[in-house]
This record gives structure tokens, C-alpha cells and sequence, in this order.
């Protein structure tokens, strides 16, 4: 089940459960839309792989035991381990592979 993480791990803005912004790569790191866009370029500062956008959990219990109320979205803040210059290097030498050759 996906941590829903609930911010982005670059800027720290809000990503709340039903954010249309969240952006996740295979590990569930977890960044804005804008932050992939413009600063990581598709490519993820922890793992190297690319991003896609983060599924919305439902609010409502449509089936018995899931959703928000049974399934919480992660509290734990996040934020990156490398520096801005490390993670602009690490993009800039692998943006120009697409994803699935990376």
C-alpha cells in the first residue's frame, strides 16, 4: 500500500491525500509536480528513476475496510538528503535517458 507521504521532498509544500500535484517514483519519493518539472527534470534525486503521478486514495469507505478512514495517509514529513547542487548534477547527467533506459 502506498505511504502517502504528505509533502513534497524538495520545496516541502503540502501534498495532501488527494493532491493532483504528488508526482512518485517506483520507491514512493515523493515530489510536486513543479519540483519534477523544474528542478529534478524527471529524474529522481534518491534512486535515478522517473516520475509518475501519485494515485489518489478515496475519501469515502466505497468498500467495506478501505479508504482514507482505514488506510491514513503517512504524517512523516520528508526532505532530501543531498544538497541542491548534488541533485542538479545527478539530474543534469541523467535527464537526457528516458526512465525505462535508465
Amino acid at each position: 500500500m502506498l505511504d502517502l507521504r504528505p509533502n513534497c521532498e524538495c520545496c516541502d509544500i503540502d501534498l495532501p491525500p488527494d493532491a493532483t500535484n504528488a508526482r512518485i517514483c517506483s520507491y514512493e519519493c515523493t515530489f510536486c509536480a513543479d519540483c519534477v518539472d523544474t528542478v529534478l527534470h524527471n529524474v529522481c534525486p534518491n534512486c535515478g528513476g522517473g516520475f509518475q503521478p501519485r494515485p489518489i486514495r478515496p475519501r469515502g469507505e466505497w468498500r467495506p475496510g478501505e479508504g482514507l478512514r482505514h488506510h491514513p495517509a503517512s504524517t512523516t514529513r520528508r526532505s532530501l538528503r543531498f544538497s541542491r547542487d548534488e541533485v542538479m548534477a545527478f539530474s543534469h547527467s541523467l535527464r537526457h535517458l528516458p526512465p525505462e533506459q535508465r
